[in-house]
């Protein structure tokens, strides 16, 4: 029989997706941020008689789609529509008495693009483990981090913590227990959580908080988003306000905002972009400083990256082969580092590389590995890992790149969606390593290793043979101290 459910607005009606895991799909948290919402915060969801059927994922927002050749690579599919703001759940079946802890789990992509209705995120691994897992969908692009005079910044922030509170008042009838809800999120998802685990409407919707590749490091201050404002609506040919913006037909928003990011890439002048002219994001929570937390936040910290996160953006463009040192120079400054200085520590370890490699190697530091860091040092007791299985896709080139986690984390090798990443014949041995750990942290705050100490800086690093390791590449490490 299809397991029904009782939330706040109506009852909802699931489908069993395996023997002990029910799955609940589209479910609204918030109203349709389209028509008279537009560009504001999200709106309660409108109540429904009866019972809804919830057997397949609800729209994601519109979006344009990534450019080849990562349109192959990142998971993105779903459909798209205006009733953008639902989530989805798994959960164990039959449903016990409650009490289970809770993961929801906040999709990236640079903030313009990706869905948490995407296959990928199927939550069915962590509800066979006995977690109740809720996977939810967020304004992107212009709609949802835009800055527009007298409408709320960080918009799509807003609905990530609407999503939360809807899980607050509603997940128990889904056997979860509000009290135990682990945020978790890689890329802009992290990111997301990186500034949640600062903004005070947030506090108090989340216990523990798992942060892949991004942390509290990115966003723009106002005078760069509105930079950013400015830039878009001049590329469009209309006023910088949310009434005109609103008259834009997606049809041309959607590809203007794709090519935004494209003249960021091929101009990074600070003058003209601000803070993005270094991560080139033009959409990103706008912020008046960075927003670490306080050491008494509250908050269960888990963080990491992957040790060659930005060969994704180096590999498949053919851009690792043939950047020129003059780059790889030019770059090493603008993070903040002298080059003479910065990069024969870099080369020490790599003497036969190419300016590409160690392009990736001091870029993953400062967009990724360096900001993951600073959060463990800022909340004592956290924990830190990092990913270095290297992929054998693309002739092995592509190695433990940027997301090329997510497959392990979730459990699910045999998605065809993450083939095209991880390569073939991943190993179950590091999915079960690496599942296992978010479980445990999400049940008891402890993923099974030690916490990360300024004295000690231990590390769990996931690789075909996982193991612990003190302070990895601390040389490099050391570089940013005072810098970034």
């Amino acid at each position: 029989m299809e397991p029904v459910r009782t939330t706040r607005h109506g009852a909802v009606r699931g489908k069993l997706v395996a023997d002990d895991v029910a799955a609940f799909l589209g479910i609204p948290f918030a109203a349709p941020p389209f028509g008279e919402a537009r560009f504001r915060a999200p709106g309660p969801a409108a109540s429904w008689d009866g019972v809804r059927d919830a057997f397949t994922p609800g729209p994601s927002v519109p979006r344009a789609p990534y450019a080849p050749p990562f349109d192959v690579l990142i998971p993105d599919e779903g459909p798209q529509g205006a009733d953008c703001l639902n989530l989805n759940i798994w959960t164990p079946h039959p449903t016990p008495g409650g009490g289970l802890p809770v993961m929801v789990w906040i999709h990236g992509g640079a903030f313009a693009n990706g869905s948490g209705s995407a296959s990928a995120y199927d939550g069915s691994a962590f509800a066979r483990d006995g977690v109740v897992y809720v996977s939810i969908n967020y304004r992107l692009g212009a709609d949802g981090f835009l800055r527009l005079p007298d409408r709320p910044d960080n918009r799509g922030l807003l609905d990530q913590i609407a999503a939360l509170e809807w899980v607050r008042d509603n997940i128990e009838a889904f056997g979860g227990d509000p009290g135990q809800v682990t945020v978790f999120g890689e890329s802009a998802g992290a990111m997301s959580i990186g500034a949640l685990l600062s903004m005070p409407r947030a506090r108090g919707l989340f216990r523990r908080a798992i942060l892949q590749s991004g942390a509290a490091h990115h966003f723009l201050r106002p005078a760069s988003a509105e930079l950013i404002t400015g830039r878009l609506a001049e590329k469009l040919g209309i006023g910088a306000t949310a009434e005109e913006f609103a008259e834009v037909p997606l049809e041309e928003l959607l590809p203007a905002q794709a090519e935004l990011r494209g003249e960021v890439g091929a101009r990074p002048d600070p003058a003209l972009w601000g803070e993005a002219a270094l991560n080139m994001m033009p959409f990103e929570p706008v912020l008046d400083a960075l927003p670490l937390p306080s050491a008494d936040c509250g908050v269960d910290i888990l963080v990491g990256t992957n040790r060659e996160e930005y060969r994704l953006f180096l590999v498949p463009t053919q851009r690792l082969d043939v950047l020129p040192a003059a780059k790889l120079r030019e770059a090493t400054a603008a993070y903040g580092l002298d080059p003479d200085k910065a990069l024969p520590v870099y080369a020490e370890r790599r003497p036969d590389a190419l300016p590409g490699e160690l392009f990736d190697a001091v870029t993953t530091d400062w967009f990724y590995r360096i900001p993951a860091l600073r959060l463990a040092e800022a909340v004592p007791g956290s924990y830190v890992y990092e990913f270095a299985r290297r992929s054998p896709a693309l002739d092995g080139r592509l190695g433990a790149c940027h997301a090329s986690e997510l497959a392990y984390v979730f459990d699910r090798l045999d998605d065809p969606a993450y083939t095209p990443i991880i390569g073939e014949e991943p190993p179950q041995a590091l999915a079960d390593a690496m599942h296992g750990a978010w479980v445990a942290f999400a049940k008891t705050g402890e993923p099974g290793w030690a916490p990360y100490e300024r004295e000690t800086r231990t590390t769990r690093v996931f690789d075909t043979l996982p193991g612990i390791e003190a302070d990895p590449r601390g040389e490099e490490r050391a570089l940013w101290e005072g810098v970034r």
